[in-house]
């Protein structure tokens, strides 16, 4: 739980012992509590002052400086992990707990959405069985507790909410429900009553309705009548609850319970036997921002991961987009070496037989000739540059539509 000390109180106990011991008693780096110190104007031992009243040579303690920042006239150090932690986590930690070194302790103002919320719980019907009231409503406060704890829960919500702008978060409104924003990310979070069991005790009423149904009871069995009898089975006993349960007072926060690669940072604040929720509001803001870097981080490579799969995707489906113009434009080449390769065969035909000496355009070869070679002016006009433009364009070859009917495979 969070330690709070006055400003002369922290001052004290920098110069009681070196800032490493000072720093491992509070799960810090000693350069987090120098910049916590920087930031209350609180003068440390400079470097080798232990050493010199180790030996016994004489040194001079710094005063404290006046106050200019009454905001800073407390100073409030979070509750570290004693766990090991991934080096994001444990340096958003540590820059989140160097924040809530100034946060407030008094009660604050209260927060908009938290008034609405608690009003909102007041004017809830509590669960005739659990006896806790539930909020569960766009732009509120996810809730569920006893309307008796809350004067107890605005108070902590309000003193949250109070120290989460202080260190740059803000509670929203969203679609569901209300949010933590912090750093361009969401969080959602919860706030619940514990409950106990006991061992249900009858009331008079159901007393009296058991006596009545086993008198009925009675009744039946005495009775002659067989139809009497015989519907005796069917004459349900009254039910009754086997457990009561009852509102413990105890609160719990809770974070949304989102996976991130990056660890696993604190999501639950409970009330215990000794720490209160309403007096954990800096812990639970560090937790907030821990939990917003690690999901940002999460975010980020899940973005940069996608970005990179797509860019391969990109490349993968620009070599089979390159090697499909290159398969249709070697087919059409193909198709125009061919047209060339019968035109020449055919101009060196009729040449051949136009050569023949004593050759007459009568008969049948006559016709043939005459038949070539009107066919070999038509092969030769579909060969011409404008005609061939139009082909080419009527076959989407060579220009910007060569990617025609080309649909990537592996990728949908």
């Amino acid at each position: 739980m969070a330690r709070t000390f006055t400003r002369e109180e922290f001052y004290l106990l920098v110069w009681s012992k070196p800032l490493t011991h000072l720093a491992k008693e509070f799960a810090l780096s000693d350069v987090a509590l120098h910049k916590i110190c920087k930031k209350h104007d609180i003068p440390h031992p400079p470097l080798g002052w232990w050493a010199k009243k180790a030996a016994g040579k004489a040194v001079t303690q710094t005063p404290l400086p006046p106050l200019t920042d009454k905001l800073l006239a407390q100073i409030t150090i979070a509750a570290g992990e004693l766990r090991a932690e991934p080096e994001l986590i444990a340096g958003a930690r540590e820059k989140a707990r160097i924040l809530a070194s100034a946060a407030m302790k008094d009660d604050p103002a209260p927060d908009r959405i938290v008034e609405r919320t608690i009003a909102q719980l007041i004017r809830a019907k509590p669960n005739e069985m659990t006896k806790l009231a539930k909020v569960e409503k766009s732009g509120l406060i996810k809730l569920e507790v006893a309307p008796e704890s809350a004067e107890r829960l605005a108070l902590a919500l309000n003193r949250i909410a109070a120290v989460c702008v202080h260190m740059g978060v803000r509670i929203t409104s969203t679609d569901e429900a209300a949010a933590f924003e912090c750093d361009g990310e969401i969080i959602s979070f919860s706030v619940t009553e514990g409950m106990s069991r006991e061992k249900h005790v009858m009331t008079a009423k159901e007393e009296a309705d058991l006596a009545a149904w086993e008198k009925k009871q009675a009744k039946r069995w005495a009775s002659k009548d067989p139809w009497e009898r015989e519907t005796l089975a069917s004459f349900s006993r009254p039910r009754f609850p086997e457990f009561d349960y009852f509102p413990t007072g105890q609160l719990s926060f809770e974070l949304e319970q989102r996976y991130v690669r990056n660890g696993s940072p604190r999501r639950s604040f409970r009330d215990g036997k000794t720490q209160r929720l309403e007096n954990m509001a800096a812990d639970i803001a560090v937790g907030i921002l821990v939990l917003a870097a690690a999901i940002k981080d999460d975010r980020l490579r899940r973005e940069e991961a996608a970005r990179r799969e797509e860019e391969e995707r990109q490349r993968r489906e620009a070599l089979q987009r390159a090697k499909h113009i290159e398969k249709r434009r070697s087919e059409g080449l193909e198709q125009l070496l061919e047209e060339v390769g019968s035109l020449d065969r055919l101009r060196r035909l009729v040449a051949a037989l136009k050569g023949e000496q004593g050759l007459a355009k009568v008969g049948r070869v006559g016709e043939f000739v005459a038949f070539a070679e009107s066919q070999l002016a038509a092969r030769e006009a579909a060969l011409g540059s404008e005609v061939l433009e139009r082909r080419l364009t009527d076959a989407k070859l060579f220009g910007d539509d060569d990617d025609f009917d080309f649909r990537p495979r592996g990728f949908y």
